[in-house]
């Protein structure tokens, strides 16, 4: 039997903003939503774990974050001198907070009816995913979170060689974003895992054709290097939670997906050897078990 997947379609979640989102699997299912990270779209979960979370008992919702891929493009102008003070740690002003896409996220479930749902995230979509459990923690049934980090400056570090490259993009044509995904992928993906030149071409082709915003991924980053550490919050959290981080990540050091897990009282640890700061195919049964296994366990507490 075929498993339900609806069309794109968008959602309003708060006053200027509509997501565009996408669902897999039985309605009746258990509600997951699947939070990607900065800049991408919600084809960057993949099509084929998402039949196989739904072939596992889940109502999958994925999404685009606004200011990514088919949902809101918001206001304001990320300048250089700005990007600067944030990374420096000095105080700089931000278009939107993480607080702010949390409640998107929020926002869609209540959109969709449902009262709690187990939510993923991936690098920034993991910190996004943080923050909705502290906020509202009867929302979030389990939390999953996927090389991603507290928000404190001392872990999860991105590796030096990678400033430049994340800073030198620009507005191009699909040709020029192509080849600008194929070198950043080929620098953070998985070693031990690694994706082929065609597949990551590919990646990038279908990126640029459901859209892609350079100044929506500039608002992004100011919402990352603007956000609080968490860690003290995360302690008092009492949600079931896997925290899965691969040990070659070059984008989010390790250490910072070691800092969650050492937060959140009672947390899984997956530290994955190989894995960069992508998701292979070759793990996906992974991710859908560690999901499945999070997600238990909230049942058996419950």
């Amino acid at each position: 039997m075929a498993l339900p997947v609806s069309d794109l379609l968008r959602a309003p979640v708060s006053t200027g903003v509509e997501l565009c989102y996408q669902t897999f699997g039985d309605p009746d299912g258990d509600p997951l939503l699947l939070v990607m990270g900065l800049g991408g779209p919600l084809t960057w979960w993949d099509e084929e774990l998402c039949r196989m979370l739904a072939a596992d008992g889940f109502h999958v919702v994925r999404f685009d974050n606004r200011d990514a891929g088919r949902s809101s493009r918001l206001r304001g102008r990320v300048g250089q001198g700005a990007l600067v003070r944030a990374f420096a740690g000095l105080p700089a002003r931000a278009p939107y907070s993480l607080d702010d896409m949390a409640a998107d996220g929020l926002g869609l479930l209540d959109h969709l009816g449902i009262d709690s749902a187990h939510v993923a995230g991936v690098s920034m979509g993991g910190m996004i995913a943080q923050t909705m459990a502290l906020a509202a923690p009867r929302r979030v049934r389990s939390l999953t979170s996927i090389m991603s980090s507290t928000g404190r400056r001392t872990v999860g570090w991105q590796h030096p060689s990678l400033l430049l490259p994340m800073l030198s993009g620009s507005r191009a044509d699909k040709a020029a974003y192509v080849e600008r995904s194929v070198r950043l992928w080929s620098a953070i993906g998985s070693p031990g895992y690694p994706m082929a030149e065609a597949e990551m071409r590919a990646r990038a082709e279908e990126t640029y054709e459901h859209g892609v915003s350079q100044d929506g991924t500039m608002r992004q980053v100011m919402a990352i290097l603007t956000q609080p550490d968490r860690g003290p919050r995360l302690r008092s959290l009492r949600v079931p939670t896997l925290v899965v981080h691969g040990t070659a990540d070059k984008m989010v050091h390790v250490s910072g997906g070691r800092a969650t897990a050492a937060a959140v009282p009672d947390a899984e640890l997956l530290l994955v050897d190989g894995m960069g700061h992508d998701l292979p195919s070759a793990l996906f049964e992974t991710y859908a078990a560690g999901i499945r296994r999070t997600a238990d366990r909230a049942a058996s507490r419950d």
